[in-house]
């Protein structure tokens, strides 16, 4: 029986070019990128290409790509360098409530130095208030890091309004794009922002290779202390078999690419939507069937049904889905994120499911997932009789 992956929002399956593209290079571009010598300075130029194909993606200057380990390491320095860079301006921080761990668990450390932490609330479809916003920000405010698209349940961010509003204030401006990158467009210099990290295992890239934007000007110390690598910015021999499988992998999603995909991830949740209804799978949908939305996260509430449950019997099935609950040291944690949106009391935060789409997936394969859903919901509806 042929395995159905649909947690891609979770990881990606590496694409064949970025499996070719690395292979040649960790056998034939082995040297450290730091030396002077012939080997080293192949691996160097080789890097610095990766660099600029990089940057061409989110209309960067070259000079502002930092390699790092992936988006919790770009998310922790952006956030808390920054604030300890900037804390004689102030110590007011701005985000949302249904940021990602990376971005929350720093906010929370800083907030034990004596760093005040502002949680926009967000509305049952995840969308954040620009008038909230406004009425957050202060004089004193030194940061605001919002995400650009979430990560359970697809809503987008007003990212380009945000910085507008922040283009004129004191305040530093960095955006979580690790779901977002890759298919939605990004632009650093219209969107007014001065850090964004993302991570190349989101894009089917290899994992454990990500990029910190850090613009021009914006000043703070290595978060990884050691050697003088990526112009001291970030110490630690880089990894170029990887951040040349991780430019591959951003050069492979063409406009055109990016377009088609978004369309398709769109259609997927259309069709999941007709299937389960005319299959009369009591559902609804956590946040919106929206076009511009991330298409390839779809979370929807199986009532009545908990998702460990849900998500078990869809594993026995060969179907790999994202709980709407994190799984932590073997137990069900609520969703901070549905519960944001809809409460602590709201059933939808223990029996939801994240659906989500990459590359690889076929209507062959929701069929799979709508025919196991289905066969779930009847036989506990049996049990219960």
């Amino acid at each position: 029986m042929k395995e159905i992956y649909l947690d891609n929002a979770a990881t990606t399956p590496i694409s064949q070019s970025v499996y070719e593209e690395m292979m040649d290079k960790y056998k034939n571009v082995y040297g450290n990128a730091s030396t002077l010598y012939g080997l080293g300075r192949e691996a160097h130029t080789l890097m610095e290409n990766s660099r600029e194909v990089i940057a061409k993606s989110i209309n960067a200057d070259v000079d502002d790509i930092i390699f790092t380990s992936g988006g919790t390491e770009g998310d922790n320095t952006a956030i808390v360098q920054s604030a300890l860079a900037r804390q004689s301006l102030g110590k007011h921080i701005i985000t949302t409530a249904i940021e990602h761990e990376a971005v929350l668990k720093p906010l929370e450390y800083l907030e034990g130095l004596g760093f005040e932490v502002t949680y926009l609330p967000v509305d049952e479809h995840g969308n954040m208030s620009i008038d909230d916003f406004k009425a957050a920000l202060r004089d004193d405010t030194i940061l605001v890091t919002i995400m650009s698209g979430n990560n359970e349940v697809g809503t987008v961010m007003p990212i380009h309004e945000i910085g507008e509003i922040l283009a004129d204030h004191q305040a530093w401006f960095h955006t979580d794009a690790v779901q977002a990158y890759g298919l939605k467009d990004i632009d650093v210099q219209h969107d007014h922002i001065d850090l964004l990290s993302t991570s190349a295992h989101k894009i089917n890239g290899p994992k454990m290779i990500g990029f910190l934007y850090k613009r021009n000007g914006i000043n703070f110390t290595s978060f990884v202390k050691g050697g003088d690598q990526e112009t001291k910015r970030r110490a630690g021999t880089e990894n170029v078999p990887a951040i040349a499988g991780f430019a591959r992998a951003v050069a492979d999603i063409t406009p055109e690419v990016k377009q088609e995909r978004q369309a398709k991830y769109f259609e997927f949740k259309q069709y999941l939507v007709e299937q389960l209804t005319a299959r009369g799978i009591d559902f609804e949908i956590n946040g919106e069937l929206n076009p511009d939305g991330l298409n390839h996260v779809f979370n929807i509430w199986l009532k009545d049904i908990s998702t460990y449950v849900m998500q078990t019997n869809l594993d026995l099935a060969g179907i790999a889905v994202s709980g709407g609950s994190a799984c932590t040291a073997g137990s069900i944690e609520p969703s901070h994120v549905l519960t944001a949106m809809f409460g602590e009391d709201s059933p939808r935060i223990s029996e939801s499911i994240r659906i989500s789409f990459g590359i690889e997936n076929t209507k062959e394969d929701l069929d799979r997932l709508v025919d196991a859903i289905d066969k779930t919901v009847q036989r506990l509806k049996r049990k219960e009789a």
